[in-house]
């Protein structure tokens, strides 16, 4: 009896087989109608981000502080006009009168103007430079919500079809249990899978909506506009080796030209600081118009008038303050810029390093799943349903089996997650963008 049972049990697994296999072809010989085509790329999204970021916009704003500070260091001091008028009061001197009118110039030497300017322009350009680190790192952020995006599409994507497919089964159970053929038991493990992927759908659809409002918040799109994503990101693409990949960084990150601004600009605060440590110097001139009085004279009252001019010099005596916090505080700002630059080349060397690590690892995994593992689960799945409409299996045995295609899904998706962050990472580390084909598969 149990040989008989093996036989046909072999026999309706082989027609199962069958009937996959034949399925399989119908399906691949059917003309599908073509996926439509994404109508946002994560490029076009960046170049939006670029435009309409708030954040950006608001750093940008500094460049024309820096520029109004520069303007303001080319500017010369300003003269000073002083007026005085001096004459008798309370019935003292009555007839004694004084108007005095007298101007002073600062003047700038030892290259003060220059060396103001000096740092003045060295901040523009490091202000310039960090809006331009801060553009690189917005494109990194918006490509990275766009591969979460995608990947949140993907799995739902997915779990649909797979919903939809227990549905399907759920007649097909619900048929056989009714006429005796399965036991009750097969109906509620099959009810409680589908309510499973009910919930996990609800949990996909949300994470999916919170990284698209997340991403048009970073582009600056309203809240209520849908993104229509590729469902690919970076398929094909030659990383290129980790020296040339580290030349490129070192040549065109911005935030290591930025560190190399701070040291000019810190160099620039010290030349400054000496420069402010001379003497200020002043000239001054000025005209005075005096009248005085004398009443008890032999001759009665005398009037006398002077009509005065002068002119000097007025020198500032270092004695006490002679910039010396300012020179030592420019000094050691000087090497702490340095340090900074150093610390910074060793973060971009290993932020190459570990975004093409990371992404060859990632893509090798991507391979070995398209090499078979998805395909062959795949068929596993529909000849475990087809055999289990046959009686050959048990609705445990069915889902199991899909439940291995649903993990081979989810770490399928993960790696190709990892892959595409990985190449967003090395787009940002060398701060260039890499041409990608986005194309859908």
């Amino acid at each position: 009896m149990k040989n008989r049972f093996t036989i046909a049990r072999a026999l309706l697994l082989s027609i199962a087989m069958y009937a996959a296999a034949t399925s399989a072809t119908a399906e691949q010989s059917t003309p599908t109608a073509p996926a439509p085509r994404a109508t946002i790329t994560a490029d076009v999204l960046v170049r939006r981000a670029l435009t309409a970021n708030r954040e950006l916009a608001a750093a940008r704003i500094e460049i024309a502080r820096a520029r109004a500070r520069r303007q303001q260091a080319t500017l010369l001091p300003n003269p000073v006009l002083e007026f005085e008028q001096t004459g008798g009061a309370l019935g003292i001197s009555k007839g004694e009168r004084e108007r005095r009118a007298e101007i002073s110039v600062p003047i700038e030497y030892g290259g003060k103007r220059g060396r103001r300017i000096d740092v003045a322009e060295a901040e523009l350009r490091a202000t310039e430079v960090f809006v331009a680190n801060r553009e690189r790192q917005l494109a990194a952020e918006v490509r990275r919500l766009y591969a979460e995006a995608i990947a949140a599409a993907r799995e739902l994507s997915f779990t649909n079809e797979l919903t939809q497919i227990d549905g399907e089964l759920g007649n097909i159970v619900e048929i056989r249990v009714r006429e005796g053929d399965a036991p009750p038991l097969e109906e509620s493990l099959l009810r409680v899978e589908i309510d499973r992927l009910r919930s996990r759908k609800a949990m996909l659809e949300g994470r999916r909506r919170a990284a698209e409002l997340q991403l048009a918040t970073v582009v600056g799109l309203p809240a209520d506009e849908r993104i229509a994503l590729t469902d690919s990101y970076g398929d094909g693409i030659q990383v290129p080796a980790m020296e040339e990949a580290v030349r490129l960084a070192l040549q065109r990150r911005p935030d290591l030209r930025a560190a190399d601004l701070n040291i000019a600009a810190a160099e620039a605060g010290l030349r400054l600081a000496n420069a402010q440590a001379l003497p200020d110097i002043s000239v001054f001139g000025g005209y005075a118009n005096g009248r005085s009085g004398f009443d008890n004279t032999p001759v009665g009252p005398l009037v006398d008038q002077d009509k005065l001019f002068n002119a000097g010099v007025g020198i500032s005596l270092p004695i006490f303050n002679r910039n010396q916090g300012a020179k030592a505080e420019a000094a050691a700002a000087i090497e702490q810029a340095k340090r900074l630059r150093e610390l910074t080349e060793l973060q971009v060397r290993a932020e190459v390093e570990s975004a093409v690590a990371r992404f060859r690892a990632a893509d090798a995994a991507v391979e070995v799943f398209r090499q078979g593992v998805i395909e062959r689960s795949e068929a596993n799945v529909r000849t475990m349903r087809a055999a289990y409409e046959a009686g050959a299996f048990t609705i445990s045995e069915f889902l199991a089996e899909r439940r291995r295609l649903v993990d081979a899904q989810r770490e399928m998706t993960e790696a190709i997650t990892e892959r595409s962050i990985a190449l967003i990472d090395l787009q940002a580390a060398v701060a260039e963008p890499i041409e990608i084909n986005e194309e859908p598969r």
